[in-house]
Formats: C-alpha cells, sequence, structure tokens
C-alpha cells in the first residue's frame, strides 16, 4: 500500500488512515504488501496507527519520501518521484500484490503520483490505486483520464470527517459514487456496484470507443457508399467486433489510417498507420489483424491471437502448350536407358552364343527393326537364334504398344506453366519477374531487418528495385494488370490469396491465377490498443471464447464465396483440338538432326574414298588411310545389305 501524504492535520490524517482501512478490509487479499510514499510535509505515524490497528500486513510496509517544495512540481522532483517509483517497482515485483494510495489535497501531486506509477509500471490491474483528498470534485476532473484507466477510486474527505467514494467510469466523463463511510456507522456500499469495480468487464454506461482499421481480406472489406467519405466496413473482423460491443457494451466508429498502412516503428522512434495512431492514443483500438513483431510490442499491446497465417506466392497461369519433345514422355528416363541396357545385352549375347557354336555373324539388324516395328525376315535353322528373338518380340510388343497408347495421351494435353512454387524460385527469375508486396507491414519490416539467409536476399532485391508495393485496395487492380500478365507475382498472406483467387473467378468464371504449394513466415494475428490498456485483456478473453468455438473460422467460410475453388488448379488440361508446329516441332528436330550426321558421314565417305584414289601409293600414310577407307567401305556393304533384306518385297517374317 503506498501512502503520499501532503500538508493535511493530525484529525484528518487519523480519519484517512481509518476510511482507507475500512476499504482495504474489503479487498484485502493476503500476501499483500504495503509502500508508503510521502512529500516530507507531513508525518507517516498516524497512518500507520490507523492502518496497522485495522489490517494484518505481514509482508510489511515500506516507506519512501519525496520532498516538495511547491504546489508546482518542479524537474527535482519529477526526478525523485521517478526514482521512488522506480524503487516501488523493485518491492512490488516480490510482492504478492500492492494497494497503492495517494493522500494530498495538491491536484497536481495526484495526477503526478498516478502518471508516475502507469509510466514506472508500479500498478498492474491486480494492484489497486486509493487516492485521498479534501478537494471537491469539481477541481479533480483532470484526473479523469488517468483514473478511468486504472484500477483505482477516489475518496473524498468532507469538513465533518466523512468520507465518499468515487469511481471514473472509462471512455465517459461520469464518476459514479459507489460508497460512503462515517466515523459512527462505517463504510456502506450506495450501488450494485462492488468496491473496485470490474470496469472492462462489461461497461455500466454504453461509450463509443474509436478504432482504425484499413482493407485486408478476408478479415476485413471496405466499400464505399457514395455519400462523400462514408465506407461500409465488412467481413469476419467486424463481425468479431459487433459481437465484442454487444459483449462489452459499447458501439464503435471506424477511422482509416492517412498513409492505408498497418505501419511499422521507424529508425527515430516514431511509429507509420494505424500502429501509430494506437500508440499515440488518438484512437482505442486497432481491429486490423496485425501480426506481432517485436517492434510493434514496444509501442502497443495485443490481444490473444485472432488467427494464424503465412505468406504463398499467387501468379498469374501460363498459357495451356504441348511439350514439344512430348514424344520421349510416355516412357520415363530410366525406361529408356533400360531398353538401350536390354538392347546391349541381347547383342552381346547373340554374338557370345554365335561364337560358342561356331556359326556365322548372327542377324543384329532384326532387332534393330524389330525394336521400331518393322517388317523382318527371320533366319531359319538356328533355334537358340528364334528364342532370343521370340523373347525380344514379346518384349517389344508390350513395350510399344504402350508407347504409342501413352503418346496418344499425352498429345492431347496441354501443360499449364505454374513456376513459382517456391520463394527461391521466384528469387532465382527476380531479373525478369517483379515481386509484389503490401505496403508497409510486419512481413515486409522482418525481411528489411533479416541479416542472413533467404530474406536477406529478399532485401536485396529490394534495394535492387525489383519489389512493388501496393496498398491493400489495390489488389483488384493488381490482379487484372499485373498478376494476370506477368510479369508480376504477389507475395501475401494465405487466406487473403483465396479471397482474392475466390472473387476473380466469381467474376470470371476460370482460376486464372495459382497458389504456391510452399508457405513461408507465418504470423500469429491479434487487435491491438495503447500500452498498459487494461480493455486489452477483457477482449482477450472474448477472442479466445470465440476462436475456441470456432466462430472466426465460420464467419471467413460463410463470408467468402468460392474461395476454394481455385486453391488447386490443374496444371494439365484434355484438348481436342488439332496439333500445330509448335506443338511437334521437337520430332522435326530429331530428324533434321539424323539427316545432317548423315550428310556428315557421307562426306567423310566422299572424303576418303577421295584419298584413297590419290594416295594409294607406298606410304605409310596412304596405307593408314586405304585401311580407313577400306573400313567405310565395309560399313557400307553392310548397311546396303541390311537395306535390301528390309525393302518391301522382301519376305514378311
Amino acid at each position: 500500500m503506498i501512502f503520499s501524504c501532503r500538508a493535511v492535520g493530525e484529525e484528518t490524517l487519523r480519519a484517512a488512515g481509518r476510511c482507507v482501512a475500512a476499504v482495504a478490509a474489503r479487498v484485502w487479499r493476503p500476501r499483500s504488501s504495503v509502500i508508503l510514499l510521502t512529500d516530507g510535509s507531513t508525518s507517516p505515524s498516524t497512518v500507520f496507527t490507523e492502518l496497522g490497528g485495522r489490517l494484518d500486513v505481514p509482508w510489511g510496509m515500506t516507506v519512501f519520501e519525496v520532498a516538495v517544495e511547491s504546489s508546482n512540481l518542479t524537474n527535482l522532483t519529477e526526478a525523485q518521484l521517478y526514482w521512488a517509483v522506480t524503487q516501488a517497482r523493485k518491492v512490488r515485483q516480490v510482492s504478492w500484490l500492492v494497494m497503492v494510495v495517494v493522500v494530498s489535497d495538491d491536484p497536481t501531486f495526484l495526477a503526478a503520483s498516478a502518471e508516475w506509477a502507469i509510466k514506472g509500471h508500479l500498478l498492474l490491474w491486480a494492484n489497486r490505486l486509493l487516492a485521498i483528498t479534501r478537494r471537491p470534485l469539481s477541481d479533480l476532473r483532470h484526473l479523469h483520464t488517468s483514473f478511468s484507466m486504472m484500477n483505482a477510486m477516489l475518496l473524498i474527505l468532507d469538513a465533518s470527517s466523512r468520507c465518499s467514494v468515487w469511481v471514473h467510469v472509462p471512455y465517459s466523463s461520469t464518476v459514479l459514487q459507489v460508497a460512503k463511510w462515517t466515523p459512527h456507522r462505517g463504510l456502506s456500499l450506495t450501488t450494485s456496484l462492488q468496491l473496485f469495480p470490474e470496469k472492462f468487464y462489461r461497461f455500466t454506461e454504453r461509450p463509443t470507443l474509436s478504432l482504425t482499421t484499413e482493407e485486408f481480406p478476408p478479415h476485413v472489406e471496405v466499400r464505399e457508399t457514395g455519400l462523400g467519405h462514408r465506407y461500409k466496413f465488412s467481413g469476419a473482423m467486424v463481425q468479431l467486433l459487433q459481437l465484442l460491443g454487444r459483449s462489452l457494451n459499447f458501439s464503435f466508429t471506424i477511422v482509416r489510417p492517412p498513409d492505408g498502412s498497418f505501419g511499422t516503428k521507424l529508425a527515430n522512434g516514431t511509429a507509420t498507420g494505424m500502429t501509430g495512431m494506437v500508440g499515440r492514443k488518438e484512437v482505442d483500438l486497432g481491429l486490423g489483424p496485425f501480426g506481432i513483431t517485436a517492434e510493434r510490442a514496444e509501442i502497443v499491446d495485443y490481444t490473444a491471437p485472432v488467427v494464424s497465417d503465412s505468406l504463398r506466392i499467387l501468379g498469374g497461369q501460363g498459357r495451356p502448350e504441348v511439350d514439344p519433345w512430348g514424344f520421349l514422355l510416355p516412357l520415363s528416363p530410366e525406361v529408356w536407358a533400360a531398353l538401350l541396357g536390354s538392347l546391349l545385352v541381347v547383342l552381346v549375347a547373340l554374338l557370345l552364343l554365335a561364337s560358342f557354336f561356331s556359326v556365322g555373324s548372327p542377324m543384329l539388324s532384326i532387332y534393330f527393326r524389330m525394336t521400331i516395328q518393322k517388317n523382318t525376315a527371320v533366319p531359319a535353322g538356328r533355334w537358340w537364334e528364334r528364342l532370343v528373338l521370340a523373347s525380344w518380340m514379346l518384349m517389344m510388343l508390350v513395350l510399344m504398344q504402350s508407347y504409342s497408347g501413352n503418346l496418344m495421351s499425352l498429345l492431347a494435353v496441354r501443360y499449364i506453366p505454374q513456376p513459382f512454387q517456391t520463394l527461391r524460385a521466384l528469387l532465382d527469375s527476380s531479373s525478369s519477374t517483379t515481386m509484389i508486396w503490401e505496403y508497409n507491414t510486419a512481413y515486409v519490416n522482418y525481411f528489411r531487418t533479416s541479416k542472413s539467409g533467404i530474406f536477406r536476399e529478399v532485401h536485396q532485391i529490394d534495394q535492387a528495385g525489383h519489389i512493388m508495393y501496393l496498398l491493400a485496395t489495390e489488389y483488384s487492380t493488381m490482379l487484372d494488370h499485373l498478376v494476370r500478365e506477368g510479369p508480376y507475382a504477389f507475395v501475401g498472406e494465405g487466406l487473403t490469396i483465396k479471397v482474392l483467387a475466390g472473387q476473380d473467378f466469381s467474376k470470371t468464371g476460370r482460376c486464372d491465377f495459382y497458389t504456391s504449394r510452399e508457405a513461408f513466415m507465418s504470423f500469429l494475428y491479434c487487435m491491438i490498443g495503447p500500452k498498459t490498456s487494461p480493455l486489452i485483456p477483457s477482449i482477450s478473453r472474448r477472442i479466445r471464447w470465440m476462436t475456441e468455438a470456432g466462430l472466426y473460422e465460420f464467419w471467413m467460410r460463410s463470408l467468402n464465396r468460392n474461395s476454394t475453388v481455385c486453391v488447386h488448379p490443374p496444371s494439365k488440361i484434355t484438348v481436342r483440338t488439332s496439333l500445330s508446329l509448335t506443338n511437334v516441332w521437337g520430332m522435326f528436330v530429331f530428324c533434321v538432326v539424323g539427316d545432317v550426321v548423315g550428310l556428315m558421314v557421307l562426306g567423310l565417305e566422299l572424303v576418303a574414298t577421295r584419298l584413297h584414289h590419290t594416295q594409294r601409293a607406298s606410304s605409310p600414310v596412304g596405307d593408314v588411310v586405304g585401311l580407313m577407307v577400306l573400313g567405310l567401305e565395309l560399313v557400307a556393304a553392310r548397311l546396303h545389305h541390311i537395306q535390301r533384306a528390309s525393302s518391301p518385297v522382301s519376305p514378311a517374317s
């Protein structure tokens, strides 16, 4: 219990002590401590006598003295008061509870004591403040701002040593008398309110709170009404606010921030956007919801989390296209490798078997022809060669039929490019693609302060000028003119992206956008209030009730139609249109490459033949060239023999 005494008489001190003891006895809790703060003008012994005789204070009393020279607090007195509150907070930190009592006839000293108790974090809501004075209530109007936001009561003594107990109603100019005390009858309540009532559990009067918010789909959506600068607010957060208003008994007005941003802390200590408005107490609450960051926590207090979300990438889907190398896709690379390996194994096995049976060289060309489904003359007599050939025919029958069926299906499929599935992929294409982020959000502040990792790279991209910043009110324009056609990609909250894609589907009937598989930079989202605001715990309690009951998720689902239609758009579609040259140019490339290689071999043969005729004279070089030419002629003769065997007039297998 903290006492500050200033220039009051002995009898007044004794009456004040008895009045405080009567009030404290009603609300006294075990393990509470008493701290006495005096201005040095009056001895606290009388107060100690009255309080000590009526209350059990096993944790003792601590006395701090602040000398006040005049009614106007000097800088020296302010410094002393700050020091006393700092030392008293150390006592409070080792105490279970503390009650703060200020006894003074100086309104300035009363206000300064309450202000420093708040600034010095001496007063938590569980602790209590009592202010005792002989001043009339009309002289104490300036106390309403601080006393209404604290767990505080005002005790006013009259000339006959009677005491009236008053409570300041928050967000109102009303002061209610809740009790009175007389030396003969003691303390009695005058209303249904208890001493130190829970003023923020439910307001007795219906105040009008001022809030700030900005468009943030699906949580808050803003629409102009056409009546000047009037707007209509909707969304899940607005429904939550309306339910809070009915539960706490308040109405509200909404003010939009001048810069349209959520705001963050600047290097000079100030804050921008809605965060700055709440931190400067220009409004009572920030609806948001706001992502929790350490910088904002230095300026405002957060409620219990409303929802959690992560960032994703929203990109425009490319035009459907056929892969020009699609004729290789019916078989996987592993199957193509296994086919080539099997062919080599069969050829080697044939050569080994021919050597073992001491017969002529086997017909190797049959296996190449059978692989490409050409008619083939089967050699007679060699039973072991027929067995090998039969096994190869069976394998090729199954494999090539499967290839033909898959190829037919794949030629009817259009692939829709969806390149940015990860933040890394987006960073790698930053030279050709511009990222879009919402202006002045917790995400932007996070990557701008990152010292390492992938978000440090995002900051470097920002410094290079490859990031565009927009407000939430510009999202629809962004989708139509930037992201849909590219080369832009939007980085935003997953819930917001769902709503934007759903709204576009409602207008066009198409899913023109895709969402990345990767989610990153998760945040909890809350409402915010000024530092040490007692309204925050009361709101947090109700938010937990609503989120545990699933109300917020229900509101988001019911208010956002088609938000899940385009969550997983197809990356492949089937069409029945004819193929164009752009769809099959890979096959022509394959053919041209084969022709070019054939021409190169033909050129080498002609050059070798010419060299063979001109350098057939006896020389080592001529002999070597002759051997090369002889080898080429043998190969050419062998190929000519194979070609004749595969001509249409040859017998079928």
